[in-house]
């Protein structure tokens, strides 16, 4: 439920007058550059026009393909140039068992999306001096342990924050998948063996990231969700976001998990498993992913300044396997980096601020060329792979690349013409 406290959360945005913390160098670890390479101030390259004006065509062209194939029980997706909509499209259902179509207004899981608003709260109590990106997790949290006691009194809010806490990939992740609580996991991590020390290499996590609502509530006295409420979706004008099941289902058209049985899409009840809120707990519709891309862009800096931008967004921990995990990333990414909440490429020489978020029935995507502040989020309501090509096609069209099917459309296209022939030669025979 959404707060009233607008004008508080205004106020909070406004406040700049203290310094960023963390700029200094750190005594382990990976330390904020000092000049990131992300830099929302400098001056804006522009896209050509027609590009635009055709890599939008083309983008309406493969989502008519996308539908007409069915490879996805229901969808939204949003492109936005220089802090204007200029394409928004839905399709599909919401809910195919009672055929209610997806809309602007439908809300869907954000999965991992959620980390970036995650990560904005911090930045915003950084600036207020409430607590800094080096603040110590022992310091704040009695409860908080790693195996190694110096790990433990050295981990720090960044180390969680950009997914370099020293331990391995996606750590109980399995086990909070099959329903224990994050409450106990969070005190599981005291077990887990270190992969390195805090701040020294990558890996991925969602309970330990999600400590941060832990160190929010003990710095503030407030609950997570109501401070993204009151400083990031009230004044940025989501409307429709919220936390939780309980927010998704208290939406007025919300997106079911689908999947797909003898040929036809089939709704289901989504599970409470996962929903912890600052990894992986929002939810919101294309309307209001809208505004958060043109705020990631710069476009609210009343909300989010530029000079935050720029922190979030800068590189922190190299990410080298993340080139591995699809065709359009072996072939475009050339380094990749974590950064807060926030994955950092060099795609096709181009830094691209990009992440992608993944529960069960739901599947997101966000991305954005800070220089030409033009960017794309994709949702979809069920776990087929074929959307996720879609976002690098419009990327490729509109950097001017050689086109690419990520998605396997035309591949499709060419088995059902070849099914056909088929079929045609044993009619004729």
């Amino acid at each position: 439920m959404h707060l009233t406290a607008f004008c508080a959360g205004v106020a909070c945005a406004l406040v700049s007058s203290l310094a960023l913390a963390g700029s200094g160098v750190q005594s382990h670890g990976n330390p904020v550059p000092s000049e990131p390479t992300v830099v929302h101030s400098a001056a804006q390259a522009h896209l050509p026009p027609a590009r635009i004006a055709a890599a939008l065509k083309d983008y309406d062209h493969w989502l008519d393909q996308l539908a007409a194939e069915g490879r996805t029980a229901g969808l939204a997706t949003a492109v936005v140039v220089d802090g204007k909509v200029r394409y928004e499209r839905t399709l599909g259902y919401a809910d195919a068992n009672t055929g209610a179509p997806v809309t602007p207004d439908t809300v869907f899981r954000l999965a991992s999306l959620s980390k970036a608003f995650a990560t904005a709260v911090s930045g915003m109590l950084v600036r207020q001096g409430v607590l800094t990106w080096d603040t110590r997790l022992a310091s704040v949290l009695p409860f908080f342990k790693l195996r190694d006691a110096n790990a433990s009194q050295e981990a720090t809010v960044r180390d969680i924050l950009s997914q370099s806490i020293g331990l391995p990939h996606n750590a109980y992740d399995n086990l909070l998948s099959n329903g224990v609580p994050y409450q106990e996991l969070e005190r599981k991590l005291a077990t887990v063996p270190l992969a390195c020390a805090p701040g020294d290499c990558y890996g991925y996590q969602n309970i330990a990231f999600s400590l941060i609502g832990d160190v929010v509530h003990a710095k503030t006295g407030q609950f997570f969700i109501q401070l993204v409420d009151r400083y990031l979706f009230l004044p940025l004008g989501m409307t429709t976001a919220s936390y939780g099941r309980d927010g998704l289902e208290g939406s007025r058209s919300w997106a079911r998990p689908h999947n797909k049985r003898g040929g036809h899409w089939s709704a289901y009840e989504p599970n409470t498993n996962f929903y912890v809120p600052p990894a992986a707990g929002a939810n919101a519709s294309i309307r209001d992913m809208e505004q958060w891309l043109i705020a990631q862009m710069g476009g609210r800096p009343m909300v989010l300044p530029d000079a935050l931008l720029d922190v979030l967004h800068a590189p922190i921990v190299p990410t080298p396997t993340e080139r591995m995990f699809s065709n359009w990333r072996r072939a475009r990414v050339e380094k990749a980096s974590y950064a807060l909440g926030w994955r950092v490429y060099d795609y096709a020489g181009h830094t691209l601020i990009f992440h992608a978020g993944a529960v069960q029935g739901y599947r997101s995507m966000i991305g954005f060329f800070p220089e030409y502040h033009a960017g794309v989020v994709v949702l979809w309501n069920c776990e087929s792979s074929t959307p996720g090509g879609l976002m690098p096609m419009l990327l490729d069209a509109f950097l001017g690349l050689p086109h690419q099917d990520w998605a396997g459309l035309d591949r499709s296209e060419r088995t059902a013409r070849r099914h056909h022939t088929r079929r045609s030669s044993s009619r004729r025979k």
